[in-house]
């Protein structure tokens, strides 16, 4: 059925595999991208599809509520799939109020427009991307299920669990037509170079030190993004109107051990003596309220929609870094902020 789709956040890393999944399988569904572009909004993640017949971007902030409610009475917009958000623990703590802006104000602004817009609910679907650090952190053993209480510990992960609260709320009390997914850790090609995978693999690359928290024994479950992708796809069109799914990698690895692999993966493929990379590690002070363990019980989204994770986690990080290696002018653009240039290279003149 054709229907036109609205991906906030798909200029980022895990909205840009999003949106090229929707755009290359569903011809047939008019793609709108809406993106702030933001230090991690890189359309450059897009050129391989930027010229498609169904797809179109348009560059806007969520948190502009008049902007928001034009886009969808202009737009006749059919279905949301909600990406967009700060998401980096790190600058939570530092700017709390931004995320509160964007990611419950923005999250808010979205759902009061699609209220306001969808006058017969019928074929009609919010969909809101989320995290597992809104439940918190675990001990030694256990995992998140979708019944676990909410118990944020940072900046970053209460504004995700209030926008979770907001979209389940606009079910509870006017109907609207929603699903929620709580994935944990994604990696893979395009990731901001904040993020742990990507820096790392630009510090091994220059020779520089590797920084971890702590003593690295705090544990994390990764999901490779093009998984993660494929799991919204059926989420989107299988999932159950009001539910919960959590998505998880079933790779569950202690932030060390994963560095030490990962730097015997490039030593490898660097050609390198093996160590090389791993000597690079430099223990720093923990960061504030840092949560020790997450790991998800994906058991409902296989049972019930089919869907399970594709690559373990030492292919799936192979993978990336050659990715990575190939695309070295990509990750170079980023580092040097040349990326910012394409959208008024591209776009300046459309």
């Amino acid at each position: 059925m054709s229907k036109t789709l609205l991906i906030t956040g798909g200029a980022g890393f895990i909205g840009s595999h999003v949106v090229r999944l929707f755009v290359n399988k569903y011809p047939d569904y008019k793609i709108i991208n809406l993106d702030k572009l933001t230090y991690a909004g890189n359309l450059e993640n897009l050129t391989d599809i930027e010229d498609k017949d169904n797809y179109r971007f348009i560059k806007g902030d969520i948190v502009n509520s008049s902007f928001v409610e034009n886009l969808f009475q202009i737009e006749n917009i059919d279905a949301v799939i909600h990406l967009a958000a700060e998401s980096h623990v790190d600058r939570s703590i530092s700017n709390p109020i931004e995320f509160v802006q964007t990611n419950v104000i923005g999250t808010a602004n979205l759902l009061n427009s699609a209220r306001k817009s969808w006058k017969d609910y019928s074929e009609k679907c919010f969909y809101h991307v989320s995290t597992d650090e809104v439940y918190g952190a675990l001990g030694e053993t256990g995992l998140f299920t979708e019944e676990t209480s909410y118990d944020p510990h940072s900046p970053y992960s209460a504004s995700k669990a209030s926008s979770d609260h907001f979209v389940r709320a606009y079910n509870d009390t006017y109907g609207l037509p929603i699903v929620i997914s709580n994935c944990s850790n994604n990696y893979g090609p395009n990731q901001f170079p904040e993020k742990l995978l990507p820096l790392f693999f630009n510090n091994i690359i220059n020779n520089k030190a590797l920084p971890v928290y702590g003593n690295g024994s705090n544990t994390r479950d990764w999901l490779y993004v093009v998984d993660h992708a494929k799991a919204i796809d059926v989420v989107f069109h299988k999932g159950k109107d009001g539910e919960t799914y959590n998505i998880g990698g079933h790779n569950e690895w202690k932030n060390l051990d994963l560095i030490k692999m990962m730097c015997a993966l490039m030593d490898e493929k660097l050609n390198r003596t093996i160590g090389t990379s791993e000597s690079l590690i430099t223990f720093v002070t923990d960061r504030s309220g840092h949560d020790f363990r997450y790991a998800i019980d994906a058991s409902k989204i296989e049972k019930d929609l089919g869907w399970k994770p594709s690559l373990q986690f030492k292919e799936g990080l192979s993978i990336t870094l050659d990715w990575y290696m190939a695309n070295q002018n990509w990750l170079d653009n980023i580092t040097s902020g040349d990326y910012k240039t394409y959208y008024q290279q591209q776009y300046s003149k459309r």
